[in-house]
């Protein structure tokens, strides 16, 4: 292994075919150590800006806050309105994609079917991206997603998603939107807090957190009830356990 990693350059009597081998080799086996490295030590260490993060035109307010400082009716409230198999697969909802598949072939607009998992190794390691980039990220995605389910685990996965969500127009994390919509800490969310925080993360910029109106105080009522639902069924446990 080590005289893969570090051999000397092929020389001019090598083929070109050889040597943009030779160089496409050493650069899958340098982004395989870099990711893996990232993803370990983003399991110990909190993850201190996303590209998502610097990127934002209006800057960004974040607080990273542990998860036994976030209320578990916020972790209730994500599962029920993004992911609510989240305790049972292993970072892919295949119904969810196939749905999501079959939805995008029969209208003009895309939408996803992504899991936590997906959405919190997107945020953390990629970019959000539209049109062809978006396709690109989405084969550096399956392989993070692997990567975080995989070494991290289902609390941490969780952890670091409440972190670095976007909550609102330069808001990221659950912590910074709870002090910035209801004026206290994410400690002492209550259920309908929770649910429309969650409610508006699909589209953070558009939706209203207070006083929602229309489709988003539906599915914010809707993700309170259904967050009941998760706790009485523990679909949640593999956070807890």
């Amino acid at each position: 292994m080590m005289r893969f990693l570090t051999p000397s350059r092929p020389s001019s009597k090598h083929g070109l075919a050889y040597r943009i081998g030779w160089w496409i080799g050493r650069l899958i086996v340098g982004f395989l150590v870099v990711s893996v490295g990232m993803t370990v030590l983003f399991k110990y260490v909190p993850v201190p800006v996303t590209l998502t993060m610097i990127l934002d035109p209006v800057g960004f307010d974040k607080s990273w806050t542990p998860l036994s400082r976030i209320d578990r009716t916020m972790v209730d409230a994500v599962i029920a309105g993004e992911d609510a198999k989240f305790c049972s697969h292993s970072g892919f909802d295949t119904e969810a994609i196939e749905k999501a598949i079959e939805r995008n072939a029969r209208g003009r607009r895309l939408r996803g079917g992504s899991t936590i998992s997906q959405q919190t190794a997107k945020n953390v390691f990629l970019w959000q991206g539209t049109g062809w980039t978006r396709y690109a990220r989405k084969g550096l995605e399956v392989w993070f997603t692997f990567l975080i389910e995989h070494i991290w685990g289902k609390r941490r996965i969780m952890e670091v998603y409440l972190n670095v969500a976007e909550t609102g127009v330069g808001t990221y994390g659950v912590e910074a939107g709870a002090q910035r919509y209801f004026g206290h800490s994410a400690a002492r969310l209550s259920r309908v807090e929770a649910a429309r925080i969650a409610a508006a993360l699909p589209a953070p910029k558009r939706r209203e957190v207070v006083d929602p109106g229309g489709f988003t105080r539906r599915h914010g009522n809707a993700i309170a009830a259904g967050s009941g639902v998760i706790r009485d069924e523990a679909r949640d446990a593999c956070v807890y356990q």
